[in-house]
Order: C-alpha cells, then sequence, then structure tokens
C-alpha cells in the first residue's frame, strides 16, 4: 500500500468531527449533505500516511483506502450519534 498525503479539516459545528481530503481546500467529493452537517470546516494539518503510522481514533489503512476511492474520510468521535443519520453513498 503506497502512502498518502491529506489534509484534515475540523468542522466547528460538530465537535471532534474532522474530514481528511486529498487535496487542500478540496471538497466536492464530499457529499454536500454531509459538508451542510459539519458546516464551517477549519484547517488543523496537513499529514503523510502510510501503513505504519498510527492515528489517534482512525486505523491509517481504512482511512488510506477511503482517500483513495471516495476522495474523503469522516472521522466522527467514538459513539457519536450526532451525525448518525448521514449514510455513505
Amino acid at each position: 500500500m503506497a502512502q498518502q498525503r491529506c489534509f484534515i479539516y475540523k468542522s466547528v459545528r460538530k465537535a471532534d468531527a474532522y474530514l481528511y481530503v486529498i487535496e487542500s481546500g478540496e471538497f466536492s467529493a464530499v457529499p454536500a449533505t454531509l459538508r451542510e452537517m459539519l458546516g464551517r470546516l477549519e484547517y488543523v494539518m496537513e499529514l503523510q500516511l502510510t501503513p505504519e503510522r498510527t492515528l489517534a481514533r482512525a486505523d491509517v489503512v481504512q482511512v488510506i483506502d477511503a482517500l483513495s476511492t471516495r476522495g474523503y474520510y469522516l472521522q466522527l468521535p467514538p459513539a457519536d450519534v450526532g451525525l448518525g443519520t448521514f449514510s455513505e453513498p
């Protein structure tokens, strides 16, 4: 599995919700309903992901896979029900 550069944004509306995208400021792959639920996004950081890297609340292999197949990855806090009505396409 290859390396994947990503850019991480946090939701101002939903605490502890983070959106990973493959290009800085590019959200066209993110469904409009999800963007509306997250509200305004604030840039957090850029990361170079590798299968060996450890992430605090996400499996790095799943993040890399989601970025390569969907163009984004949504990280929610554990046991979050606030965005439970959103379903992945």
